[in-house]
């Protein structure tokens, strides 16, 4: 029972560790290295490990953890191992160490720790859902839309071990804080899902001191209305904590490299495989329908609002509205070309010069018009915050179908909801993951392409 009902699942860690560090330790037995000195190898690979482990968090695999999150957390443990595996050889001077088969070690060391992570995670997920253990007996406080999503999300995945046993609607004549506390503990319940917005101060601390004095988990749901996807950071200064109001990755300079890395390799390779071929026949076609040059540029806000010029291939007729009036459904000013290139986004194509030159990301909030921006940022709040980072040629709302004209006000607050939300969990397998589904996108056709 003890199995079945452990708070953390503490066991499941620890022999991960261990799991992971033979893996390290017992495949240089199986490769010619020829280290001088093997204890202190396996000393230092193990030291190294755990440091890097620590540092990346690599251990910290929650029940609700996506995917993507865990081939972050591979790349970025891989990336500093190998690192640190080669430095091994100029720190304590090991000529006679083969470069090969470390890099063979390397290889199959990470294959091997990639599959045992992914083999725990999925069998840990089946285990919660098929024999129901390692479960955790939840209640949600509070009754609207956000909480009612988040009930789904437990029923919907069993594979997260959240066993949900009772809503408490707050609106409800007949709720009492007495009763909730009195069922939470009389059912064991593990977890207490507060609705900040339906929920005073009084009877917020009341919650907090119960779960203080029972050992309950207490975690808070806001009010997305006012607050969007916020990312608190807490830190101490000093004995002092502090909350940020939002954490942004790509800040971190690592991060920051590792895309800008990304982006120069994925232009380069657009630029000469693609657009070097593509370009003189579309200028011929262009040319053949209307007069005008091949190439249109715009004046956008970029990155901290400075303004950068953005290039796309011309799809319309020279007008003078272009940086004043969205493109619309059977637009007149687009010509007949510009409809396919439109619909194919191969217009977008030529801001990969803007990605190799760095003003623009191959993903990211994408940039609008000086005066349209300028309207949308006093009709949307928060809709500055896309600028913390640079404006891309693809991005998660234009995957999730919130591209082209806004037609109302609720068409831009999901684009800036989209888009905070990359701001604040950015990673590299998101960004793959959006380039794969805007080629997917441009392939299949959208509706909002025109």
């Amino acid at each position: 029972m003890f199995f079945l009902k452990q708070r953390n699942f503490d066991m499941i860690t620890l022999m991960s560790y261990f799991t992971d560090l033979l893996i390290v330790n017992l495949f240089t037995y199986f490769l010619p290295i020829n280290a001088d000195q093997p204890l202190l190898f396996h000393l230092y690979l193990t030291l190294g490990w755990l440091t890097i482990s620590v540092k990346n968090k690599f251990y910290e695999v929650h029940r609700h953890t996506k995917v993507p999150q865990i081939l972050g957390k591979l790349f970025t443990q891989f990336f500093f191992f190998f690192v640190a595996l080669y430095t091994f050889i100029g720190i304590f001077k090991q000529p006679g160490m083969s470069r090969l088969a470390l890099g063979q070690y390397f290889f199959f060391v990470s294959l091997a720790i990639s599959i045992a992570k992914f083999a725990g995670y999925y069998l840990l997920g089946k285990y919660r859902e098929k024999v129901k253990g390692n479960l955790r007996n939840v209640v949600v406080i509070g009754k609207n839309k956000t909480t009612d999503q988040l009930i789904t999300v437990f029923q919907r995945n069993t594979g997260y071990g959240y066993n949900f046993r009772r809503q408490f609607s707050s609106k409800s004549s007949s709720f009492g804080i007495e009763d909730c506390l009195e069922y939470i503990k009389d059912n064991n319940i593990d977890e207490i899902y507060c609705s900040v917005s339906e929920l005073n101060n009084e009877q917020l601390s009341r919650f907090v001191d119960f779960a203080d004095n029972n050992l309950k988990t207490l975690k808070f749901i806001p009010d997305n209305k006012n607050i969007f996807s916020k990312k608190l950071k807490f830190e101490y200064y000093d004995y002092v904590p502090v909350l940020s109001l939002r954490d942004i990755p790509l800040h971190n300079p690592i991060n920051a490299f590792i895309k800008r890395s990304f982006d120069i390799v994925f232009s380069i390779l657009v630029i000469l495989g693609l657009l070097s071929w593509l370009t003189p026949i579309l200028a011929l076609i262009i040319r053949m329908e209307s007069k005008g040059p091949i190439f249109f540029r715009q004046v956008r806000y970029g990155i901290d609002n400075r303004e950068i010029y953005c290039y796309k291939i011309r799809s319309m007729r020279p007008n003078v509205q272009s940086d004043q009036k969205w493109a619309t459904k059977d637009d007149p000013r687009i010509t007949r070309v510009g409809k396919f290139i439109r619909r194919t986004s191969i217009d977008e194509l030529p801001q990969f010069y803007n990605v190799l030159f760095g003003t623009m990301s191959v993903v990211g909030p994408r940039p609008h018009p000086l005066v349209l921006t300028d309207d949308l940022s006093k009709k949307i709040d928060k809709f500055m915050v896309r600028h913390f980072v640079k404006p891309g040629i693809t991005g998660l709302a234009q995957v999730k179908g919130e591209r082209g004209e806004i037609e109302k006000d609720s068409d831009g607050l999901n684009r800036v909801r989209f888009d905070i939300f990359y701001i604040e969990n950015w990673s590299l397998f998101l960004d793959l993951k959006i380039v794969v589904q805007t080629v997917v996108n441009a392939l299949q056709g959208e509706e909002k392409a025109y």
